[in-house]
């Protein structure tokens, strides 16, 4: 016997997916930082694809799934073009000409963009809890944003590229979820996947020419992108979102910035000052209320004792 859609177990592993998700996409910043010092955005892209595209094939592979019914295709090209495809090639253009914290503030409109659309498109709700949730949790990436930028430059081009992997992101998402109705999150994924690296194939020279002269920690760099934060972060994400409303998965990855604040802490070396710990500590909270439910209302005695005649 299988839990339900809405049984509690089943929202436990929906959660359980998404926390995985957050935690190795804040890996992922770090590990960008060193393969994008050696790798062109789109030659990281493809490298990075081609990873979890070969990863994903394996294990879909093993497991026998096939391919999703016709009515998943429509969703699975949208989704791969936009976020597989164009969202990694451009956010990796954009992170080149702006500092990190600008990148930041800009890229983290994703979000409210998907809450947006998924209310015009897929008619979701937007309940009060998700808006204010949203609201913190945006107030604080951009105090992470202000505290992560420094000296740093942001130019014209960056922020649109910015903002452009921001509306990538949002569309793919919002695309990816009726497509789920119609195929598994492993199908769903693995052919998306698949859809941006031929989306990005004209890239290939520039990876085969790079990955010559390359060292050996930027290449495992850009395949851990591919294998983990790719390949096995989207998975879970398209589980948990088939569970769940797109705005309310948008806005867990709020927890990103935390993440990588500690993250960077750890394996580089930067010690955040308060700001940075105050913008966090936001976006944590944020995330805490947008994924909270309203507590159903108390029974009075008065409504005990109607139910009763009732009966």
């Amino acid at each position: 016997m299988t839990d339900s859609p809405d049984s509690p177990a089943t929202t436990r592993l929906a959660l359980a997916a998404a926390g995985v998700t957050v935690v190795l996409w804040a890996s992922a910043f770090v590990s960008i930082r060193s393969a994008g010092a050696a790798y062109s955005p789109g030659a990281l892209a493809l490298g990075r694809l081609l990873a979890g595209a070969l990863v994903l094939g394996a294990v879909l592979l093993i497991r026998r799934e096939g391919l999703p019914s016709r009515a998943a295709w429509p969703g699975i090209a949208v989704s791969g073009l936009l976020w597989f495809g164009a969202y990694m090639v451009v956010l990796n253009w954009g992170e080149q000409e702006v500092d990190a914290g600008t990148a930041a503030m800009v890229v983290n409109i994703g979000p409210i963009l998907i809450a947006l659309l998924g209310s015009r498109f897929l008619g979701e709700k937007l309940p009060p809890r998700l808006i204010a949730g949203m609201a913190v949790s945006f107030a604080g990436a951009i105090a992470v944003g202000f505290s992560m930028s420094g000296e740093g430059h942001a130019s014209v081009l960056g922020v649109v590229l910015c903002l452009l992997a921001a509306v990538a992101y949002a569309g793919g998402v919002v695309a990816q979820k009726p497509a789920l109705a119609h195929g598994s999150a492993l199908q769903i994924t693995t052919f998306g996947c698949l859809v941006g690296t031929v989306a990005c194939l004209p890239f290939a020279g520039q990876l085969v020419d790079e990955a010559s002269r390359a060292p050996l920690s930027a290449t495992l760099n850009m395949v851990y992108l591919g294998v983990f934060p790719t390949a096995l972060a989207f998975t879970t994400w398209a589980y948990a979102l088939a569970r769940t409303t797109a705005g309310r998965m948008g806005a867990t990855t709020y927890a990103v910035p935390a993440l990588v604040v500690v993250m960077a802490w750890v394996f580089l070396g930067e010690l955040p000052g308060l700001l940075t710990l105050a913008g966090g500590a936001l976006c944590l909270a944020g995330v805490a209320v947008s994924r909270s439910r309203p507590k159903p209302p108390s029974r009075t005695p008065a409504d005990s004792v109607e139910a009763t005649e009732a009966v």
